[in-house]
């Protein structure tokens, strides 16, 4: 039975990676469709985000309503149902309205989710649920490149997607009897858990020392993630003078490093260290986004792209898994929160803003700002790991002088 579930939570997060990288694939076409001002996109993308993050927070006490198996039910029939509206939107304000029931149905499948697997699941699931995302997120460019270059209809890709969505809601509805056996013993889980964040409210897990560098550090990944996803389409085009279809193509490539990076990273964690696995996804990262930013030829570029997904591939499972050992498991619960908003901020607002600013000068801005994330990113991961570093050799001692007063 805890098969058969890994595999429909498997293929629900698949689904919930398929329309992620759609907008940033399809946007050149959509925008000449719609006659649009090109930083558009970034007002659908941050009304997705919005209601990300939204149900995000209300979650918890959904789930703990109904249960895991309906509101991944009913929240995948609303990003379904969402992405049908796409395929036949008329204009920029039906996009709008009809990204906040996609962003509220994503939010809420994805905390659901991993709530659910950490509560029923081993540790190394939860990286390969993150890289079954990927196989998601890999896919949708694939489709809709497939149809911007067989039919020229960005349209008919959102529909296709859509049909995809609306079989996983089928097999969720077969499947709700099912879910429904395991939640009490869920809510059972999350009653416990919520008792422990009721003894913590006195506590401040912002004054730790190494806590906000943490959130700056998840802030800047997702940012990174996000933009990437969102205007490197756009940057091949208009830049590197690619044909949108192609394009579409080596996003998918990233999307394709991100999923193939974080399935090796469910076995790599065995030999590796979280921080050395961070260090390792960042340095490459870095690597990749150089070439990029580097004037020496198309082909680097594409590399780059390539690059940047395997690096980002482990840094946000690994950044997240080190949270307790970082800060104390009684203050984790509590700043995990912390860092999951501040993750989802940087998706909503980093994008935005890049294609404001590209939109009153260049789309060649692209690989700078990116490049100034990771960096921002990589500074507040290592100054993290110095103080923490500082906390051991405390501890270390103290122990000492006590262990040494002890035998006087």
């Amino acid at each position: 039975m805890a098969t058969f579930f890994l595999i429909i939570i498997y293929l629900a997060f698949i689904s919930l990676g398929l329309p992620d990288s759609l907008l940033g694939v399809a946007w050149p076409i959509m925008q000449t469709d719609y006659n649009v001002p090109f930083a558009a996109a970034g007002v659908v993308s941050m009304t997705i985000s919005g209601g990300t993050i939204i149900s995000s927070l209300l979650s918890g006490m959904v789930i703990k309503r109904f249960g895991t198996g309906k509101v991944t039910f009913i929240s995948c029939l609303m990003t379904a149902g969402a992405l049908v509206g796409f395929s036949f939107s008329p204009s920029l304000v039906w996009l709008c309205a009809l990204a906040i029931p996609l962003g509220l149905g994503a939010g809420a499948v994805d905390s659901g989710l991993n709530n659910y697997v950490a509560l029923h699941y081993k540790a190394h699931h939860m990286s390969w649920l993150h890289c079954f995302w990927g196989v998601g997120a890999t896919l949708g460019p694939i489709i809709m490149a497939q149809f911007i270059k067989d039919q020229n209809s960005w349209r008919n890709g959102y529909f296709a997607i859509s049909i995809i969505q609306f079989i996983l809601v089928i097999l969720l509805l077969l499947t709700l009897p099912l879910w429904d056996k395991a939640a009490k013993e869920v809510n059972n889980n999350l009653d416990h858990i919520g008792e422990v964040n009721e003894s913590l409210q006195k506590v401040h897990p912002l004054q730790i020392r190494g806590v906000k560098l943490a959130l700056v550090s998840f802030f800047f990944y997702c940012g990174t993630e996000a933009t990437m996803g969102l205007w490197g389409s756009s940057f091949l085009v208009n830049v590197k003078e690619l044909p949108a279809a192609t394009a579409a193509q080596w996003v998918s490539m990233y999307y394709g490093g991100i999923t193939i990076g974080r399935f090796i990273t469910g076995f790599i964690t065995m030999k590796v260290s979280n921080k050395g696995l961070i260090r390792m996804g960042q340095s490459i990262a870095l690597a990749g986004i150089l070439l990029i930013v580097l004037p020496i030829g198309t082909v680097f570029s594409l590399v780059g792209f390539i690059m940047v997904g395997l690096g980002c591939a482990p840094i946000f499972p690994c950044m997240l898994h080190e949270t307790p050992a970082n800060f104390g498991k009684e203050h984790s619960q509590m700043i995990m929160g912390y860092q999951m908003a501040f993750a989802y901020i940087g998706g909503t607002f980093l994008p935005p803003i890049l294609g404001f600013i590209a939109s009153k000068t260049t789309i060649g801005i692209f690989p700078f700002f990116v490049l100034f994330y990771i960096v921002a990113m990589l500074i507040g991961s290592e100054r993290v790991n110095v103080f923490m570093k500082k906390e051991n050799d405390n501890r270390h001692m103290e122990r000492f002088k006590y262990s040494q007063t002890e035998i006087e």
